[in-house]
């Protein structure tokens, strides 16, 4: 890889051996798997096997309870809207929190304006989202709470199991968007307890353009695309048989060595960490010590702007965000950080790394071999220093 790349939670490359068990359905076994003849049949095979993969990885009970989708975003929208238009006629009330990714929270806010009550809880200066908030948010009316795995942003996992047992103990549904955290660290819909979960393949080595969203049996789900009957009527398209294929294999790559890749991600961490606490100035770190992705770091440089030490750095061929590439390009501090109560003159100056498969020692040297001098003369012309 040309350069240094630190922003694999917004995409990682295709593993090879993804690559290659794709292949041959691109070409050779290219039918529609949801056709009856013999080529189609020959495509569906692959599919059904996949879903029967997808779904012991992630611990379901049945490869019905899997849905394959264009990828996390929709998943999200399938979780959300189709839960409250199933369930409207129990109650019209969604509970979610300040720092979840824009997919859900966008959906959320346009159920608001369709008509439903929604709470966004806040969390604390670390990002968790507590117990006893859910529980004193949840109404006889609330239909859903959609709290997400690890944030994509600061890395903070949530006590999913513990929110779960307080929506169920009260009969209410509960969504946990997993895209981050999926391939990371564990991922079971059992161990969870959640009624919902969503992945996306990109996350963790797979193809772009495919995911999934588990709904447990029993589970009522009003679909979000309107056309042809496929996924059990839930989801309507042809099916993306080479995605599908490559979402399972790449599941399991990441599942398999999962333990071992994490300590090691989680030990280069630790070191850009250090470094970059051990440069002279004020710097805040964001992502909290023992309760976050093991891949995932995110600093504020006070007085700086984020985006000027994101370009700095690039061109000095190290590749960060600013936060999540979904809401890149906005002016506005992150959500996310604004959440934790994070001034906007700090969060103004975030920089997230995130680490992955092709990361090495050498990068995490070299980062903190450029980062000082960069921060170091931003901070000589930042207005600020006045």
């Amino acid at each position: 890889m040309e350069g240094i790349y630190l922003d694999y939670n917004s995409t990682t490359p295709t593993a090879p051996e993804v690559v290659e068990a794709m292949a041959p359905f691109f070409t050779d076994n290219f039918a529609n798997p949801f056709n009856l003849h013999r080529f189609g049949q020959r495509a569906r095979g692959p599919v059904d096997e996949a879903r029967e993969k997808v779904a012991a990885l992630l611990g379901a009970d049945s490869p019905d309870e899997i849905i394959f989708t264009s990828g996390g975003s929709e998943s999200d929208n399938l979780a959300v809207e189709g839960v409250a238009y199933a369930s409207r006629g129990r109650g019209r009330h969604v509970i979610t929190s300040a720092i979840e990714h824009p997919a859900v929270l966008v959906t959320c806010e346009w159920l608001a304006d369709e008509g439903w009550d929604v709470t966004f809880l806040s969390p604390d200066d670390e990002g968790v989202v507590h117990a006893d908030a859910l529980a004193a948010a949840i109404r006889p009316d609330t239909v859903l709470v959609s709290i997400m795995h690890g944030n994509n942003e600061v890395g903070t996992v949530e006590p999913i199991a513990e929110l779960a047992t307080v929506a169920r103990e009260r009969g209410v549904l509960f969504h946990t968007d997993a895209v981050q955290s999926a391939g990371k660290i564990p991922v079971n819909v059992v161990d969870l307890g959640v009624d919902l979960l969503s992945i996306s393949a990109h996350k963790f080595y797979g193809p772009k353009g495919v995911g999934v969203l588990y709904v447990r049996n029993g589970v009522e789900l009003v679909p979000v695309i309107h056309g042809g009957h496929q996924e059990e009527g839930r989801r309507a398209g042809t099916h993306n048989t080479p995605g599908i294929i490559g979402l399972a294999r790449a599941l399991e790559l990441a599942t398999d060595g999962r333990e071992e890749e994490g300590e090691r991600l989680a030990r280069l961490r630790d070191k850009l960490e250090g470094g970059i606490l051990a440069m002279p100035g004020s710097v805040v770190v964001m992502t909290p010590a023992g309760k976050a992705l093991p891949n995932t770091l995110n600093v504020c440089f006070p007085g700086i702007e984020g985006e000027a030490i994101m370009l700095a750095l690039d061109i000095e061929g190290i590749s960060v965000a600013t936060g999540s590439a979904c809401v890149s390009g906005l002016s506005e501090p992150s959500h996310v950080h604004a959440a934790m109560g994070c001034p906007p003159e700090v969060a103004r100056g975030s920089i997230r790394f995130s680490l992955g498969k092709y990361t090495i020692e050498e990068d995490i040297g070299r980062v903190l071999e450029v980062l000082p001098p960069v921060v170091e003369r931003l901070r000589a012309v930042s207005p600020t220093n006045d």
